[in-house]
């Protein structure tokens, strides 16, 4: 099977591998759609991300779908022509965290296109039928990929507790903030703030549902904030990774509100007002993937609360994976797709 391989010296090249014979307990998929994410950039340009290295070939890519063509002597609920999204972390099932739910938190986990394991920038993937989750027919096999940026978007608002009638800021308006502004309208969120510093991203989650954006470049948005809202929103989801956007989501909380950390800044370290989160009792959490999310999104997008077709700019095949990745960092791009 055809791959697209990103080599040590971070170049993609397409190559040929064998196609996988399903396990027992997996199905094999053909992958239809693949989504661009930033941690897939973020490898294709530095190598890295934290302790994670890429020191031998490897295939990019955690967001996807495609066809089931095979499954495994063990797998009864899949057949072959499902179309199916495959969820891209597989944990221990055996650690603490498992056992209590808290999967997402193992700390052996295998998760797609994550030093050294492979993802799906290739025609076919052997996966454990477990964390394959079937398609409704209302559902493309693109939308279907996206359910993994959506569930991080699912994932920080359940962090951050967003019910009915909240107030919401959203701090960066790329796929992950654009998916807890849609995940936070399905929680119940009756006014959400977004801020970003590219117009056009402002004005794409203003079409899907934002009550208000802000140029956090340009706005004090704590400020602005308060004024709308009285004493500030009842959650701050910080999507952006940015000092600018971590201190807004701080300032724009009102007292005893929750900040959610989900956008990864370039530095571990970075300044935060102590004092402000101590007086105010403000609650801190961070949001780390997630989990049990793939059932919601897909329900999401079955019963069309969300819409995630809007937020993919382009499509390429695989031979034009650099282009792809090319175009996923132009910043008023939202969404690349790849189909292998």
């Amino acid at each position: 099977m055809r791959s697209a391989v990103l080599t040590p010296d971070l170049e993609f090249r397409i190559k040929e591998r064998q196609r996988p014979d399903p396990d027992p307990g997996e199905v094999l998929v053909r992958v239809d759609a693949v989504g661009v994410c930033g941690s897939d950039v973020h490898y294709w340009r530095h190598g890295r991300i934290g302790d994670y290295v890429v020191e031998d070939d490897l295939v990019l890519g955690h967001e996807s779908a495609g066809e089931v063509v095979d499954t495994g002597d063990d797998v009864t609920d899949f057949a072959a022509g499902d179309r199916v999204a495959l969820e891209p972390g597989v944990p221990c099932g055996e650690c603490r965290h498992c056992r209590s739910g808290a999967y997402n938190r193992c700390p052996e986990v295998e998760f797609m296109a994550t030093p050294p394991d492979d993802g799906a920038l290739c025609e076919y993937v052997a996966w454990p039928a477990d964390f394959a989750y079937r398609l409704p027919d209302s559902v493309s096999t693109v939308a279907g990929a996206l359910c993994e940026p959506l569930s991080v978007g699912i994932h920080a608002c359940r962090r951050g507790g967003v019910g009915v009638g909240d107030s919401l800021l959203v701090t960066g308006a790329g796929p992950i903030g654009d998916a807890a502004v849609a995940a936070g309208g399905a929680a119940g969120a009756t006014d959400v703030t977004v801020t970003d510093v590219v117009d056009t991203k402002l004005d794409r989650v203003r079409e899907r549902g934002a009550t208000r954006t802000l140029r956090g470049d340009e706005t004090d948005v704590p400020e602005a904030v308060r004024s709308a809202t009285g004493d500030g929103v009842d959650v701050a989801i910080e999507a952006s990774g940015s000092t600018a956007g971590l201190a807004d989501a701080v300032e724009s909380v009102r007292p005893g509100g929750t900040v959610v950390l989900v956008g990864l800044p370039g530095e571990r370290e970075v300044p935060v007002d102590v004092h402000r989160l101590i007086d105010r009792e403000l609650d801190v959490r961070g949001s780390f993937r997630y989990r049990d999310t793939y059932p919601t999104a897909i329900d999401l997008l079955d019963t069309g609360r969300v819409d995630l077709a809007s937020t993919v700019d382009a499509t390429y095949a695989l031979d034009d994976v650099a282009a792809a990745f090319e175009r996923a960092t132009d910043p008023e791009t939202v969404k690349v797709v790849v189909e292998p």
